[in-house]
């Protein structure tokens, strides 16, 4: 078959060597389990180790320097599909370009892409699933039960779709920062009035200095397939820990491969990073002053020794009905955090502004009569 003739955007793709691996007993598909941290054959329960290397150099994706990578820009998949011929049942199924595992919708088997002579990285490390997909819907249940604004009637229908296990590609970031900057304090004082009334007012004075912090491992989620708000609230995992890329550690799972590079995922690294640091500067000044506020108003950063890693991160991804409208959310894989989106009831936060305005109208009261 031309495959380039069917289609201009579609090419013909490998799958790495230790994809789709059998059960030594059965002959079934081993997938990566995250209970054991091994290999479990989902259909006689057989596990397997993870066979190391031959010569295993190192155990975990280590920093590399910034200014030393080769692959630095976006990367833009646009239309782009491949086919895959399974290795087992000979079925030919089209991926788009982002995607680095699935499995074969015909006979089950793990497929995992080799990576394509494209300017792109192969992933270093990998934080594996440990959380599975029932822990997943336990978490979000518990997750949705403490959403105070969140209808009971949506609490007690609201039921996770099927759970789908994505490794999502991340960025972290380390470097040395210093910083210079100016801005000022706060001292909370109470006075009584000639009526007898107590206020309270900030004295305020001007601060400046240098701060210096050594930042570790910052995440930057490394594609805009997913709400970037919704996966910073899954924060943090445990990179540090991470184990070298291996196909057999997302067996079973969908994987996808960066669009954001490194380049622009620096940038945006800079942006949270400074906001990072002016809320530590302010939370500094406030406590080396005794003070109850911190405004840092200017601030210049400097950023040395920047190095990266390259990861993929494990996210169970589902949603729920209510009222004809979908919500979706994520479950940390590893911790089994949840983030997402959940209906409101208007009158739970009606309730709350009219206790807001009663407690407020209280405090009034008594300072005018007490």
């Amino acid at each position: 078959m031309d495959y380039e003739a069917e289609n201009e955007n579609n090419t013909l793709g490998n799958t790495r060597k230790e994809t789709d691996k059998k059960c030594r007993n059965c002959g079934g598909t081993l997938d990566f389990n995250p209970a054991t941290g091994r290999l479990r054959c989902p259909y006689c329960d057989s596990e397997f180790d993870i066979e190391p290397e031959e010569v295993e150099e190192q155990t975990c994706a280590t920093e590399q320097d910034f200014n030393d990578a080769e692959f630095t820009e976006n990367f833009d998949w646009g239309a782009g599909t491949r086919t895959i011929i399974c290795k087992s049942c000979g079925a030919e199924t089209i991926y788009d370009e982002l995607t680095l595992s699935s499995v074969c919708p015909y006979c089950g088997s793990n497929h995992v892409m080799e990576v394509d002579t494209k300017k792109t990285m192969q992933p270093a490390g990998v934080v594996p699933f440990k959380v599975d997909k029932k822990t997943a819907g336990e978490k979000f249940k518990a997750w949705i039960k403490k959403k105070w604004f969140c209808p009971s009637a949506a609490k007690k229908s609201a039921q996770p779709d099927s759970f789908t296990g994505v490794y999502v590609p991340m960025w972290t970031f380390d470097t040395d920062t210093t910083t210079e900057f100016s801005g000022r304090y706060g001292i909370d004082r109470s006075y009584t009035d000639s009526d007898g009334h107590t206020h309270t007012t900030t004295d305020w004075y001007r601060v400046s200095g240098t701060h210096r912090e050594f930042i570790d491992d910052h995440p930057i989620l490394a594609t805009d397939r997913y709400d970037t708000k919704m996966f910073n609230g899954l924060l943090p995992f445990d990179t540090a820990n991470n184990v070298i890329f291996k196909p057999e550690y997302i067996a079973g799972f969908a994987a996808e491969k960066y669009s954001v590079g490194l380049k622009d995922g620096w940038e945006r690294a800079k942006t949270s990073i400074k906001a990072l640091l002016k809320r530590n500067i302010e939370n500094n000044v406030k406590r080396e002053h005794h003070a109850d506020r911190a405004e840092i108003t200017q601030m210049e950063t400097d950023f040395a020794d920047i190095k990266y890693k390259y990861l993929l991160v494990p996210i169970w991804l589902s949603s729920f009905r209510y009222k004809d409208k979908i919500y979706n959310f994520m479950v940390n894989g590893e911790t089994g955090r949840t983030s997402g989106k959940t209906p409101i009831s208007p009158w739970r936060v009606a309730l709350v502004v009219l206790i807001i305005l009663a407690f407020i109208a209280l405090v009034i009261w008594l300072n005018r009569n007490g």
